[in-house]
């Protein structure tokens, strides 16, 4: 995804060409390429969404199976899992990890993100390519506007009423506050068509509410009502606590680049505003490949098997450079980001 050393991409599917001779990067990009790191992995991504298709028909199954017993429950943290693993896909889709044909990558996106999940998947590219090209910019990076949460002393200190209120007490509600993500999404995707051109509008909308008519005929046919809203709301609350777990230690606590400071080039910029997570392939499964959140902001296009491969070869060139390569733990990753919103909202606590 990124265009040059010094400027990245406006469109998460781009893929990565040559940054200019003696950027920082270049070195990086040539060894990568060299190791054919770049090149996609259909197979691979063939098998990861047959199994994902293949199991949530299973799970769909024991819905209508079970439906009528409130065992029926125990599905739903199965479902949730399922989904987030659809939104994974539907991530690398929107990368052109998958494929470099835009045409197949959005049908890949559209299905995964809004027949399966709801999700608005041109919303998400969008507010995605934002984050890419200026992550932990206070201006240019929607994911730290101040809106429910806040990420700098200067945002907490615009805070009044009950969203003040909310800064103090942020480190706390983090996580809770993760339990209504899934519903939030499907809310932004439906708010965004009016920004949408008529017909990407009409595609996203029919399949958008596609999935809620759907997703509503499912449960309540399947189960009576009372069941139906308390596997919703189990099924939604532990999707949206999985996709927070995955996105939480990417960037919180990391640099904030001073909108009026230097400005960093493309290697600075990407590996100083992101933390990667230590783990095995449980972690690598679970957090989606995006615990090699450093390479893959790098490089966005890069298939998510070989995010791993990267990694050495990212860490010795940023140790050859004096660059700092933040990596930890999954349990430490949370305590950090936690830890950052806490002081964010300190001068709030002690007025």
């Amino acid at each position: 995804m990124p265009l040059s050393a010094a400027a990245v991409e406006t469109h998460p599917s781009e893929a990565v060409p040559g940054p200019p001779a003696g950027s920082d990067f270049a070195p990086l990009l040539r060894t990568v390429r060299a190791r054919h790191l770049l090149e996609r992995r259909r197979g691979w991504y063939a098998r990861a969404i047959a199994v994902n298709a293949l199991s949530l028909v299973g799970v769909v199954t024991g819905i209508a199976l079970a439906g009528a017993s409130w065992w029926v429950l125990l599905l739903a943290p199965v479902l949730a899992v399922l989904c987030a693993r659809s939104a994974f896909i539907g991530h690398d889709a929107g990368h052109a990890q998958i494929t470099g044909d835009k045409a197949v990558g959005r049908l890949i996106g559209l299905v995964h993100g809004n027949l399966l999940l709801g999700m608005s998947y041109a919303w998400w590219n969008d507010k995605h390519s934002r984050h890419h090209a200026n992550p932990n910019h206070v201006d240019k990076d929607p994911d730290v506007v101040a809106d429910v949460l806040v990420f700098t002393s200067a945002q907490a200190a615009e805070r009044s009423g009950f969203r003040r209120w909310l800064t103090r007490n942020q480190a706390w509600l983090f996580f809770p506050l993760t339990l209504l993500e899934g519903i939030a999404l499907k809310i932004h995707g439906f708010r965004d068509l009016r920004r949408q051109p008529p017909r990407e509008r009409a595609v996203e909308a029919l399949l958008l509410v596609a999935h809620v008519a759907a997703y509503a005929t499912l449960l309540l046919t399947t189960m009576s009502l009372g069941k139906a809203l308390a596997f919703a709301a189990l099924h939604q609350a532990l999707f949206g606590l999985h996709l927070g777990l995955a996105f939480a230690p990417n960037h919180k606590g990391m640099e904030m680049p001073d909108p009026d400071g230097e400005r960093w080039g493309h290697l600075r910029r990407q590996v100083l505003t992101s933390r990667n997570i230590r783990g095995g392939a449980l972690t690598d499964w679970f957090l989606g490949g995006l615990n090699y959140q450093i390479e893959h902001h790098l490089f966005p296009s890069m298939p998510r098997p070989h995010l791993r491969l990267a990694r050495p070869l990212v860490r010795a060139h940023c140790a050859e450079l004096g660059i700092p390569y933040a990596e930890t733990g999954l349990v430490d990753s949370y305590r950090l980001a936690l830890r950052h919103m806490y002081e964010v909202g300190e001068p709030l606590r002690v007025e």
